[in-house]
Protein backbone atom coordinates (compact mmCIF):
# COMPACT_ATOMS: atom_id res chain seq x y z
CA UNK A 1 0.00 0.00 0.00
CA UNK A 2 0.77 3.36 -0.59
CA UNK A 3 1.32 6.28 2.33
CA UNK A 4 -1.65 8.54 2.43
CA UNK A 5 0.93 11.72 1.43
CA UNK A 6 0.93 9.86 -2.07
CA UNK A 7 -2.40 10.05 -2.61
CA UNK A 8 -4.83 12.98 -3.34
CA UNK A 9 -7.53 14.22 -0.98
CA UNK A 10 -10.32 13.24 -3.07
CA UNK A 11 -9.69 9.53 -3.86
CA UNK A 12 -10.31 7.07 -1.53
CA UNK A 13 -9.71 3.18 -1.57
CA UNK A 14 -12.68 1.85 -3.44
CA UNK A 15 -15.10 -1.15 -1.85
CA UNK A 16 -15.16 -2.90 -5.74
CA UNK A 17 -12.56 -1.51 -7.94
CA UNK A 18 -14.50 -2.84 -10.86
CA UNK A 19 -17.57 -0.42 -9.87
CA UNK A 20 -18.39 2.02 -12.36
CA UNK A 21 -19.26 5.65 -10.78
CA UNK A 22 -22.71 6.51 -12.38
CA UNK A 23 -22.20 10.12 -13.35
CA UNK A 24 -18.52 9.48 -14.96
CA UNK A 25 -19.51 6.74 -17.03
CA UNK A 26 -22.25 7.05 -20.03
CA UNK A 27 -25.68 6.69 -18.53
CA UNK A 28 -26.18 2.69 -20.31
CA UNK A 29 -22.36 1.36 -19.06
CA UNK A 30 -22.62 -1.79 -17.64
CA UNK A 31 -20.66 -4.88 -17.26
CA UNK A 32 -21.83 -8.12 -19.20
CA UNK A 33 -22.20 -11.55 -17.46
CA UNK A 34 -18.54 -12.18 -18.26
CA UNK A 35 -17.66 -9.04 -16.33
CA UNK A 36 -16.51 -7.04 -19.90
CA UNK A 37 -17.68 -3.51 -19.83
CA UNK A 38 -20.05 -2.86 -22.12
CA UNK A 39 -21.21 0.56 -23.77
CA UNK A 40 -24.23 1.24 -26.49
CA UNK A 41 -25.05 -2.56 -26.29
CA UNK A 42 -20.83 -3.26 -27.30
CA UNK A 43 -18.46 -4.67 -25.10
CA UNK A 44 -15.11 -3.34 -25.23
CA UNK A 45 -12.68 -6.78 -26.07
CA UNK A 46 -15.10 -6.67 -28.90
CA UNK A 47 -14.52 -3.27 -29.85
CA UNK A 48 -10.90 -3.67 -29.41
CA UNK A 49 -10.47 -6.62 -31.82
CA UNK A 50 -12.56 -5.21 -34.22
CA UNK A 51 -10.86 -1.53 -34.53
CA UNK A 52 -7.70 -1.94 -32.16
CA UNK A 53 -6.32 0.22 -29.54
CA UNK A 54 -5.98 3.17 -28.65
CA UNK A 55 -9.73 3.47 -29.55
CA UNK A 56 -12.05 6.45 -28.61
CA UNK A 57 -15.46 5.15 -28.09
CA UNK A 58 -18.53 7.40 -27.93
CA UNK A 59 -21.99 6.23 -26.93
CA UNK A 60 -24.38 7.86 -29.78
CA UNK A 61 -27.82 7.91 -27.66
CA UNK A 62 -25.70 9.11 -24.31
CA UNK A 63 -24.55 12.09 -26.29
CA UNK A 64 -27.92 12.99 -28.14
CA UNK A 65 -30.06 12.29 -24.51
CA UNK A 66 -27.51 15.45 -22.99
CA UNK A 67 -27.88 17.43 -26.17
CA UNK A 68 -31.91 17.13 -25.49
CA UNK A 69 -31.98 17.60 -21.52
CA UNK A 70 -30.34 20.48 -22.00
CA UNK A 71 -31.90 21.89 -24.44
CA UNK A 72 -34.81 20.84 -22.49
CA UNK A 73 -33.37 22.57 -19.36
CA UNK A 74 -32.70 25.76 -20.71
CA UNK A 75 -35.95 26.11 -22.76
CA UNK A 76 -37.80 25.50 -19.43
CA UNK A 77 -35.67 28.22 -17.68
CA UNK A 78 -35.93 30.69 -20.07
CA UNK A 79 -40.08 30.19 -20.85
CA UNK A 80 -40.22 30.25 -16.78
CA UNK A 81 -39.24 34.19 -17.66
CA UNK A 82 -40.53 34.83 -19.87
CA UNK A 83 -38.02 34.24 -22.89
CA UNK A 84 -36.66 31.91 -25.06
CA UNK A 85 -33.34 30.73 -25.84
CA UNK A 86 -30.19 29.31 -28.41
CA UNK A 87 -28.58 26.37 -26.99
CA UNK A 88 -25.37 26.04 -29.01
CA UNK A 89 -23.07 23.30 -28.69
CA UNK A 90 -19.71 24.14 -28.88
CA UNK A 91 -18.02 22.46 -31.39
CA UNK A 92 -14.66 22.83 -30.17
CA UNK A 93 -15.28 20.18 -27.53
CA UNK A 94 -15.26 17.42 -30.39
CA UNK A 95 -16.62 17.91 -34.05
CA UNK A 96 -17.26 15.77 -36.23
CA UNK A 97 -19.91 15.41 -39.10
CA UNK A 98 -21.60 12.84 -37.47
CA UNK A 99 -21.76 15.09 -34.33
CA UNK A 100 -23.58 18.05 -36.31
CA UNK A 101 -26.08 15.76 -36.93
CA UNK A 102 -26.87 14.48 -33.72
CA UNK A 103 -27.38 17.97 -32.11
CA UNK A 104 -29.18 19.61 -34.22
CA UNK A 105 -31.37 16.89 -34.56
CA UNK A 106 -31.99 17.39 -30.95
CA UNK A 107 -32.63 21.20 -31.26
CA UNK A 108 -29.02 22.50 -31.17
CA UNK A 109 -27.45 25.18 -32.62
CA UNK A 110 -23.63 24.94 -33.26
CA UNK A 111 -21.11 27.18 -32.35
CA UNK A 112 -17.62 27.07 -34.33
CA UNK A 113 -13.99 29.29 -33.63
CA UNK A 114 -11.96 28.54 -36.58
CA UNK A 115 -12.66 28.13 -40.31
CA UNK A 116 -11.90 24.67 -40.38
CA UNK A 117 -14.52 24.16 -37.66
CA UNK A 118 -17.27 25.94 -39.68
CA UNK A 119 -16.38 23.88 -42.75
CA UNK A 120 -17.26 20.70 -40.94
CA UNK A 121 -20.46 22.55 -40.14
CA UNK A 122 -21.46 23.57 -43.28
CA UNK A 123 -20.54 20.11 -44.92
CA UNK A 124 -22.52 18.37 -42.36
CA UNK A 125 -25.37 20.50 -43.35
CA UNK A 126 -25.90 22.57 -40.20
CA UNK A 127 -28.42 25.43 -40.84
CA UNK A 128 -26.12 28.78 -41.74
CA UNK A 129 -28.00 30.65 -39.57
CA UNK A 130 -28.27 28.64 -36.99
CA UNK A 131 -24.01 28.82 -36.50
CA UNK A 132 -22.62 31.57 -34.10
CA UNK A 133 -18.75 32.02 -35.22
CA UNK A 134 -16.49 32.74 -31.97
CA UNK A 135 -12.76 33.25 -32.26
CA UNK A 136 -9.69 35.42 -30.89
CA UNK A 137 -7.78 36.24 -34.42
CA UNK A 138 -10.25 35.25 -37.06
CA UNK A 139 -8.58 35.59 -40.35
CA UNK A 140 -10.54 38.21 -42.87
CA UNK A 141 -10.82 34.97 -45.06
CA UNK A 142 -12.24 33.15 -41.75
CA UNK A 143 -14.61 36.85 -41.88
CA UNK A 144 -15.51 36.23 -45.36
CA UNK A 145 -16.22 32.97 -45.31
CA UNK A 146 -18.48 33.30 -42.57
CA UNK A 147 -20.08 36.44 -43.67
CA UNK A 148 -20.84 34.25 -46.98
CA UNK A 149 -21.99 31.49 -45.50
CA UNK A 150 -24.66 33.59 -43.73
CA UNK A 151 -23.71 32.49 -40.36
CA UNK A 152 -26.25 33.91 -37.40
CA UNK A 153 -23.98 35.51 -35.46
CA UNK A 154 -20.54 36.32 -35.53
CA UNK A 155 -19.01 37.04 -31.98
CA UNK A 156 -16.47 40.03 -32.41
CA UNK A 157 -13.88 39.70 -29.88
CA UNK A 158 -11.58 42.71 -30.69
CA UNK A 159 -12.40 46.47 -31.28
CA UNK A 160 -10.30 45.71 -34.46
CA UNK A 161 -13.02 43.22 -35.50
CA UNK A 162 -15.89 45.45 -36.00
CA UNK A 163 -14.26 47.22 -38.74
CA UNK A 164 -13.48 43.86 -40.39
CA UNK A 165 -16.73 42.38 -40.30
CA UNK A 166 -18.42 45.20 -40.89
CA UNK A 167 -16.45 45.60 -44.35
CA UNK A 168 -17.01 42.00 -45.50
CA UNK A 169 -20.78 42.26 -44.89
CA UNK A 170 -20.68 45.23 -46.59
CA UNK A 171 -19.43 44.07 -49.58
CA UNK A 172 -21.48 40.96 -49.54
CA UNK A 173 -23.97 43.15 -49.31
CA UNK A 174 -25.23 41.55 -46.41
CA UNK A 175 -26.41 42.58 -42.96
CA UNK A 176 -24.33 41.07 -40.74
CA UNK A 177 -26.06 39.66 -37.16
CA UNK A 178 -23.24 40.12 -34.65
CA UNK A 179 -22.60 40.37 -30.50
CA UNK A 180 -19.38 41.50 -28.40
CA UNK A 181 -17.32 39.53 -26.47
CA UNK A 182 -16.93 40.97 -23.11
CA UNK A 183 -15.26 40.29 -20.16
CA UNK A 184 -17.37 40.52 -17.22
CA UNK A 185 -14.19 39.53 -14.42
CA UNK A 186 -15.90 37.23 -12.91
CA UNK A 187 -12.98 34.47 -12.14
CA UNK A 188 -14.79 30.81 -12.47
CA UNK A 189 -13.66 28.30 -10.15
CA UNK A 190 -12.15 26.63 -12.28
CA UNK A 191 -8.13 25.92 -13.09
CA UNK A 192 -6.42 29.06 -13.98
CA UNK A 193 -5.64 28.17 -17.93
CA UNK A 194 -9.36 27.55 -18.55
CA UNK A 195 -10.91 30.78 -16.45
CA UNK A 196 -11.94 33.10 -19.23
CA UNK A 197 -13.50 35.94 -18.23
CA UNK A 198 -10.57 37.76 -16.05
CA UNK A 199 -9.22 40.77 -17.60
CA UNK A 200 -5.57 40.21 -18.27
CA UNK A 201 -6.37 37.08 -21.03
CA UNK A 202 -6.78 36.99 -25.01
CA UNK A 203 -10.36 36.82 -24.99
CA UNK A 204 -13.03 39.98 -25.54
CA UNK A 205 -13.03 43.86 -24.64
CA UNK A 206 -13.19 45.22 -20.77
CA UNK A 207 -17.29 45.44 -20.19
CA UNK A 208 -16.51 49.44 -19.22
CA UNK A 209 -15.91 49.75 -23.36
CA UNK A 210 -18.88 47.78 -24.16
CA UNK A 211 -21.20 50.51 -24.34
CA UNK A 212 -18.73 52.46 -26.80
CA UNK A 213 -17.57 49.28 -28.94
CA UNK A 214 -21.70 49.05 -28.90
CA UNK A 215 -21.89 52.20 -30.48
CA UNK A 216 -19.41 51.71 -33.21
CA UNK A 217 -20.87 48.81 -34.17
CA UNK A 218 -24.31 50.30 -34.31
CA UNK A 219 -22.51 53.21 -36.58
CA UNK A 220 -22.14 50.47 -39.42
CA UNK A 221 -25.32 49.72 -41.35
CA UNK A 222 -24.07 46.38 -42.34
CA UNK A 223 -23.95 45.03 -39.06
CA UNK A 224 -26.58 43.86 -36.76
CA UNK A 225 -26.15 44.42 -33.37
CA UNK A 226 -27.50 41.15 -31.08
CA UNK A 227 -26.05 41.92 -27.42
CA UNK A 228 -23.18 40.86 -25.26
CA UNK A 229 -21.63 37.92 -25.20
CA UNK A 230 -19.45 36.62 -21.93
CA UNK A 231 -17.87 33.22 -21.15
CA UNK A 232 -16.40 32.91 -17.43
CA UNK A 233 -14.56 29.64 -17.60
CA UNK A 234 -15.30 25.40 -17.64
CA UNK A 235 -15.61 23.26 -15.50
CA UNK A 236 -18.43 24.95 -14.01
CA UNK A 237 -20.19 23.00 -10.97
CA UNK A 238 -22.98 25.35 -10.28
CA UNK A 239 -24.86 28.76 -11.27
CA UNK A 240 -23.34 31.24 -9.00
CA UNK A 241 -21.23 32.69 -11.41
CA UNK A 242 -23.11 32.65 -14.31
CA UNK A 243 -25.86 34.28 -11.81
CA UNK A 244 -23.03 37.21 -10.97
CA UNK A 245 -21.78 37.78 -14.15
CA UNK A 246 -25.10 38.18 -15.66
CA UNK A 247 -25.62 40.99 -13.30
CA UNK A 248 -22.83 42.57 -14.81
CA UNK A 249 -23.31 42.35 -17.74
CA UNK A 250 -27.25 43.13 -17.78
CA UNK A 251 -26.37 46.60 -16.14
CA UNK A 252 -24.26 47.70 -19.08
CA UNK A 253 -26.95 45.51 -21.10
CA UNK A 254 -29.09 48.35 -19.59
CA UNK A 255 -26.89 51.40 -20.87
CA UNK A 256 -26.66 49.97 -24.43
CA UNK A 257 -30.81 49.66 -24.25
CA UNK A 258 -31.20 53.73 -23.82
CA UNK A 259 -30.07 53.90 -27.68
CA UNK A 260 -31.94 50.85 -29.08
CA UNK A 261 -33.23 47.48 -28.28
CA UNK A 262 -31.16 44.77 -27.25
CA UNK A 263 -32.79 41.40 -28.30
CA UNK A 264 -29.95 38.93 -26.56
CA UNK A 265 -27.66 38.07 -23.79
CA UNK A 266 -24.99 35.32 -24.80
CA UNK A 267 -23.90 33.69 -21.17
CA UNK A 268 -21.45 31.04 -23.00
CA UNK A 269 -20.55 27.53 -21.15
CA UNK A 270 -18.10 25.82 -19.18
CA UNK A 271 -20.65 23.40 -17.61
CA UNK A 272 -18.67 21.36 -16.25
CA UNK A 273 -19.03 17.00 -15.85
CA UNK A 274 -17.70 14.84 -13.35
CA UNK A 275 -14.36 13.26 -14.27
CA UNK A 276 -13.81 11.17 -10.61
CA UNK A 277 -16.41 9.72 -8.44
CA UNK A 278 -15.59 12.90 -6.49
CA UNK A 279 -16.88 15.09 -8.42
CA UNK A 280 -20.71 16.87 -8.31
CA UNK A 281 -21.71 19.12 -10.58
CA UNK A 282 -25.19 20.57 -10.04
CA UNK A 283 -28.03 19.02 -12.15
CA UNK A 284 -28.26 21.05 -15.65
CA UNK A 285 -32.07 21.65 -14.83
CA UNK A 286 -31.25 23.32 -11.13
CA UNK A 287 -28.08 25.69 -13.30
CA UNK A 288 -30.40 26.51 -15.89
CA UNK A 289 -33.06 27.73 -12.98
CA UNK A 290 -30.37 29.28 -11.20
CA UNK A 291 -29.01 31.29 -13.83
CA UNK A 292 -32.81 32.44 -15.35
CA UNK A 293 -33.63 33.85 -11.97
CA UNK A 294 -30.65 35.90 -11.66
CA UNK A 295 -30.88 37.57 -15.21
CA UNK A 296 -34.91 38.16 -14.10
CA UNK A 297 -34.24 39.89 -11.01
CA UNK A 298 -31.38 41.87 -12.91
CA UNK A 299 -33.52 42.51 -15.76
CA UNK A 300 -36.25 43.83 -12.81
CA UNK A 301 -33.38 45.97 -11.10
CA UNK A 302 -32.35 47.64 -14.33
CA UNK A 303 -35.60 48.19 -15.54
CA UNK A 304 -35.11 46.24 -19.20
CA UNK A 305 -37.19 43.70 -20.74
CA UNK A 306 -36.12 40.41 -20.38
CA UNK A 307 -33.78 39.65 -23.73
CA UNK A 308 -33.59 36.16 -25.33
CA UNK A 309 -30.99 33.87 -23.83
CA UNK A 310 -28.30 32.10 -25.44
CA UNK A 311 -25.83 29.25 -23.71
CA UNK A 312 -22.61 27.39 -25.36
CA UNK A 313 -22.24 23.95 -23.89
CA UNK A 314 -19.82 21.15 -25.36
CA UNK A 315 -18.52 19.25 -22.75
CA UNK A 316 -21.48 18.67 -21.08
CA UNK A 317 -22.91 17.18 -23.85
CA UNK A 318 -20.01 15.24 -25.48
CA UNK A 319 -17.83 14.60 -22.75
CA UNK A 320 -19.43 11.88 -20.30
CA UNK A 321 -20.44 10.01 -23.75
CA UNK A 322 -17.09 9.10 -24.49
CA UNK A 323 -14.76 6.40 -23.12
CA UNK A 324 -11.09 5.90 -24.26
CA UNK A 325 -9.89 2.15 -24.74
CA UNK A 326 -5.94 1.23 -24.18
CA UNK A 327 -4.46 -1.99 -23.97
CA UNK A 328 -2.11 -2.45 -21.08
CA UNK A 329 1.73 -2.96 -22.31
CA UNK A 330 3.99 -2.54 -18.78
CA UNK A 331 3.33 -2.62 -15.15
CA UNK A 332 6.29 -0.78 -13.03
CA UNK A 333 6.30 -1.02 -9.17
CA UNK A 334 7.49 2.33 -7.88
CA UNK A 335 8.28 2.50 -4.16
CA UNK A 336 7.04 6.17 -3.11
CA UNK A 337 6.58 6.94 0.98
CA UNK A 338 6.98 3.87 2.92
CA UNK A 339 4.67 2.57 -0.45
CA UNK A 340 4.12 1.01 -3.72
CA UNK A 341 2.74 2.57 -6.59
CA UNK A 342 2.00 1.15 -9.63
CA UNK A 343 2.72 2.80 -13.04
CA UNK A 344 0.45 0.93 -15.68
CA UNK A 345 1.73 1.89 -19.32
CA UNK A 346 -0.28 1.63 -21.99
CA UNK A 347 -0.13 2.15 -25.63
CA UNK A 348 -1.50 5.69 -26.31
CA UNK A 349 -0.76 8.79 -23.65
CA UNK A 350 -0.75 12.27 -24.79
CA UNK A 351 -1.05 12.10 -28.10
CA UNK A 352 -4.75 11.09 -27.45
CA UNK A 353 -5.10 12.80 -24.20
CA UNK A 354 -2.96 15.79 -23.41
CA UNK A 355 -5.49 17.37 -21.32
CA UNK A 356 -3.50 15.91 -17.68
CA UNK A 357 -0.49 17.46 -19.11
CA UNK A 358 -2.02 20.68 -20.29
CA UNK A 359 -4.10 21.36 -17.01
CA UNK A 360 -3.73 18.95 -14.44
CA UNK A 361 -6.88 17.13 -15.35
CA UNK A 362 -7.93 14.12 -13.29
CA UNK A 363 -9.32 11.29 -14.74
CA UNK A 364 -10.56 7.66 -13.27
CA UNK A 365 -9.87 4.21 -15.31
CA UNK A 366 -10.98 0.81 -14.96
CA UNK A 367 -10.30 -2.51 -16.33
CA UNK A 368 -12.60 -3.05 -19.33
CA UNK A 369 -11.83 -6.84 -20.08
CA UNK A 370 -12.87 -8.18 -17.15
CA UNK A 371 -13.59 -8.34 -12.83
CA UNK A 372 -11.25 -8.92 -10.41
CA UNK A 373 -11.61 -9.90 -6.71
CA UNK A 374 -7.74 -8.88 -6.44
CA UNK A 375 -7.45 -6.35 -3.44
CA UNK A 376 -7.15 -2.56 -5.13
CA UNK A 377 -4.05 -1.27 -5.77
CA UNK A 378 -2.97 2.58 -6.20
CA UNK A 379 -2.02 2.72 -9.87
CA UNK A 380 -0.79 5.76 -12.32
CA UNK A 381 -1.64 5.03 -15.89
CA UNK A 382 1.18 6.40 -18.28
CA UNK A 383 1.74 7.11 -21.57
CA UNK A 384 4.02 5.44 -24.39
CA UNK A 385 5.55 8.55 -25.04
CA UNK A 386 9.32 9.98 -24.14
CA UNK A 387 7.93 12.22 -21.67
CA UNK A 388 7.96 12.02 -18.06
CA UNK A 389 4.84 14.02 -17.81
CA UNK A 390 2.86 11.72 -20.27
CA UNK A 391 0.22 10.66 -17.90
CA UNK A 392 -3.26 10.09 -18.17
CA UNK A 393 -4.40 8.94 -15.10
CA UNK A 394 -2.27 10.72 -12.36
CA UNK A 395 -4.15 8.52 -9.16
CA UNK A 396 -6.62 5.83 -9.44
CA UNK A 397 -7.01 2.14 -7.49
CA UNK A 398 -7.09 -0.57 -9.97
CA UNK A 399 -7.35 -4.46 -8.90
CA UNK A 400 -3.83 -5.34 -7.58
CA UNK A 401 -3.79 -8.07 -10.46
CA UNK A 402 -4.17 -5.41 -13.09
CA UNK A 403 -1.69 -7.13 -15.65
CA UNK A 404 -0.13 -6.47 -19.24
CA UNK A 405 -2.81 -7.75 -22.27
CA UNK A 406 -5.74 -5.78 -20.07
CA UNK A 407 -7.99 -3.07 -21.42
CA UNK A 408 -7.85 -0.45 -20.01
CA UNK A 409 -11.00 2.00 -20.22
CA UNK A 410 -10.47 5.95 -19.32
CA UNK A 411 -14.25 7.75 -18.96
CA UNK A 412 -15.39 11.17 -19.51
CA UNK A 413 -13.19 11.55 -22.39
CA UNK A 414 -15.39 12.51 -25.23
CA UNK A 415 -14.44 16.04 -24.92
CA UNK A 416 -11.21 18.04 -25.61
CA UNK A 417 -9.32 14.40 -26.60
CA UNK A 418 -9.70 14.02 -30.23
CA UNK A 419 -9.63 17.50 -30.44
CA UNK A 420 -6.78 18.21 -28.79
CA UNK A 421 -4.49 15.09 -30.04
CA UNK A 422 -1.45 15.45 -31.72
CA UNK A 423 1.07 13.10 -33.47
CA UNK A 424 4.12 13.67 -31.03
CA UNK A 425 6.14 10.90 -31.44
CA UNK A 426 4.80 9.97 -35.08
CA UNK A 427 2.19 8.52 -32.96
CA UNK A 428 -0.78 7.96 -35.09
CA UNK A 429 -3.91 9.46 -33.89
CA UNK A 430 -7.01 6.69 -32.99
CA UNK A 431 -10.20 6.68 -34.55
CA UNK A 432 -13.22 7.32 -33.23
CA UNK A 433 -15.92 5.08 -32.67
CA UNK A 434 -19.82 5.63 -32.34
CA UNK A 435 -21.11 2.99 -31.09
CA UNK A 436 -25.52 2.76 -30.52
CA UNK A 437 -27.67 -0.14 -29.96
CA UNK A 438 -24.54 -2.67 -30.35
CA UNK A 439 -24.02 -1.27 -33.64
CA UNK A 440 -20.55 0.24 -33.84
CA UNK A 441 -19.30 2.40 -37.14
CA UNK A 442 -16.24 4.31 -37.43
CA UNK A 443 -16.94 8.69 -37.29
CA UNK A 444 -13.61 9.56 -37.42
CA UNK A 445 -10.68 7.57 -39.17
CA UNK A 446 -7.87 6.98 -37.38
CA UNK A 447 -4.93 7.08 -39.23
CA UNK A 448 -1.99 5.26 -40.23
CA UNK A 449 1.90 5.03 -39.84
CA UNK A 450 1.78 5.70 -44.05
CA UNK A 451 -0.38 8.58 -43.69
CA UNK A 452 2.47 10.34 -41.60
CA UNK A 453 5.48 9.43 -43.94
CA UNK A 454 3.00 10.77 -46.83
CA UNK A 455 2.89 14.31 -45.29
CA UNK A 456 7.08 14.46 -45.09
CA UNK A 457 8.13 16.16 -47.84
CA UNK A 458 11.94 15.09 -47.45
CA UNK A 459 10.93 11.89 -47.82
CA UNK A 460 9.52 12.64 -50.97
CA UNK A 461 12.75 14.30 -51.97
CA UNK A 462 14.53 11.10 -50.87
CA UNK A 463 12.72 8.88 -52.79
CA UNK A 464 13.27 11.18 -55.96
CA UNK A 465 17.04 11.21 -55.21
CA UNK A 466 16.87 7.54 -54.84
CA UNK A 467 15.39 7.03 -58.40
CA UNK A 468 17.54 9.44 -59.78
CA UNK A 469 20.51 7.48 -58.81
CA UNK A 470 18.91 4.27 -59.84
CA UNK A 471 18.34 5.56 -62.98
CA UNK A 472 21.85 7.19 -63.91
CA UNK A 473 23.93 5.37 -66.57
CA UNK A 474 26.86 6.57 -65.18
Amino acid sequence: MASTASVPGWLSVPDDANALAPLVWPADAVRDEAGRLVIGGRDAASLAAEFGTPLYVVDEADARARAARIARAFDAAAASIGTSVTVYYAGKAFLSGAVVRWVTDEGLAVDVCTGGELAVALAAGADPARIGFHGNNKSLAEIERGVDAGVGAIVIDSEIEIERVADAAARAGRIQPVRLRVNSGVHASTHEFLATAHEDQKFGVPLDRAVELGARIRSHASLDFLGLHCHIGSQIFDAAGFAESAERLLGVHAELSKAAPVPELNLGGGFGIAYTSADEPEPIEQIAQGIAAAVANGCRVHDVPVPKLAFEPGRSIIGPAGVTLYTVGTIKPVPIDGGVRHYVSVDGGMSDNARTALYGAEYSARIASRVSDAAPALVRVAGKHCESGDIVVDAEYLPGDVAPGDLLAVPATGAYCWSLASNYNHVPRPPVVAVRDGVARIIVHGETEAQLLSRDAGLEASAGNDRAIEGNPA
